[in-house]
């Protein structure tokens, strides 16, 4: 798949998801903001893994089997009130995510970039791993709240002797 073609999918991608997110937001239009959703995430994983500059297919295919398969397993062990806890977790994985998506990207970036280039690079990465970081947070937090657990309690009785 060529580089414009890709970029051409991603653009795809980002519309569905667009439409998915207003599909979401009315309980008439729900299942149809899903379909967008599941649209626009299978145009982007062919896209990356068709992609010119795709590398290590096995491992990406991989990772989305064994989280298929743990999804899956949650989906259909998960109780509808459970759902708020579950949604929060899961929140919790996407600010890690970012996180570490920002420490690879630290330590993988261009070399021979112009001066400018370089600290907009590392703003950018600052941002995503300030911003993941306090969503990784939060989000642990809330699905603590939701479960009815305190952690610093906890982190207290764990300390007393």
């Amino acid at each position: 798949m060529s580089g414009g073609l890709v970029t051409a999918a991603y653009i795809v991608a980002a519309i569905l998801f667009i439409f998915s997110l207003a599909g979401l937001s009315k309980h008439e239009t729900s299942q149809q903001g899903n379909y967008f959703g599941i649209a626009g995430m299978a145009i982007a994983l062919i896209a990356t893994i068709l992609g010119p500059d795709a590398g290590n297919v096995g491992w990406i295919i991989l990772a989305m089997v064994i989280g298929g398969a743990i999804g899956i397993r949650l989906a259909k062990k998960v109780e509808m009130t459970e759902m708020p806890e579950l949604v929060a977790i899961l929140h919790s994985f996407v600010g890690l995510a970012a996180v570490l998506v920002g420490f690879n990207s630290y330590l993988q970036h261009e070399t021979g970039m112009e001066q400018i280039l370089v600290n907009i690079h590392l703003t950018e990465v600052f941002l995503g791993i300030f911003i993941g970081a306090v969503t990784f947070t939060g989000s642990v937090v809330a699905f603590g709240k939701l479960r009815g657990q305190n952690f610093l309690q906890a982190a207290d009785a764990a300390q007393s002797p």
